[in-house]
């Protein structure tokens, strides 16, 4: 994949996730010098990153970071405590509350992270994968909270008090459909194959096909009229 000459750095959160790796892929695309980072948080489906390190190393950032912190002492989410994760849900259905997947407060922990590591790049852009429309009713992925935060941010740090930095909480796919993420992806020329979504993926690794993610990845591809190239468990 091809990008120009990067001249500014980011801190871009990186998932291995659809989202996050099409984030990724467009703050490159966009001159960006990019600082990959992901979470090692005790989540159920830890496979993902292996799949954020090959996103980074494909797409060409300029470093690549985990994280490792231990939300499975605080627990209350599926992903992080022996709860089931929800299948088969309807779109009726996954509209209707904050479903047990949310992980309480991440977004929030993982953008401070993004904040520390700008600051001590001396860098002004965050770049983070959240989408309020097919965003499965998480209540840190809305532009209410990521304008919060970015007015939090620039009153937190040693750089921007002393006005070295204005933080720029960068969300460009915030306002587009699944279908919409799927056609940016295909644009940039992203290989789905390199990216996961599965919340609870088989031993093999592979997608369970059923679950909330999966379902809406399902739906974002059938939308858009492209191909996943990712293998679900039979």
């Amino acid at each position: 994949m091809g990008f120009p000459m990067q001249s500014r750095k980011a801190v871009c959160l990186l998932s291995g996730g659809l989202d996050s790796s099409t984030c990724l892929a467009l703050a490159l695309r966009d001159g960006y010098e990019c600082y990959a980072l992901s979470f090692d948080y005790g989540q159920r489906h830890r496979i993902e990153l292996d799949a954020a390190a090959r996103v980074a190393k494909a797409l060409g950032s300029r470093e690549h970071r985990t994280a490792r912190i231990d939300l499975r002492a605080l627990g209350a989410s599926a992903l992080t405590a022996d709860i089931d994760v929800p299948k088969h849900r309807s779109a009726a259905e996954m509209e209707q509350g904050i479903p047990i997947t949310y992980v309480p407060a991440r977004n929030t922990i993982f953008l401070s992270y993004a904040l520390a590591w700008a600051e001590v790049l001396e860098c002004s852009d965050i770049f983070i994968g959240v989408n309020a429309i097919d965003y499965s009713g998480y209540p840190d992925c809305r532009p209410e909270f990521i304008g919060a935060f970015e007015h939090m941010a620039n009153l937190a740090t040693k750089a921007g008090v002393e006005g070295r930095t204005l933080i720029r909480i960068h969300t460009p796919l915030i306002t587009l459909s699944k279908g919409g993420i799927v056609r940016l992806a295909d644009e940039l020329g992203l290989n789905f194959a390199l990216t996961h979504s599965c919340y609870d993926p088989d031993a093999a690794g592979r997608a369970c096909g059923h679950c909330d993610s999966c379902l809406l990845r399902k739906k974002g591809f059938e939308e858009a009229g492209v191909a996943d190239s990712i293998v679900y468990s039979p």
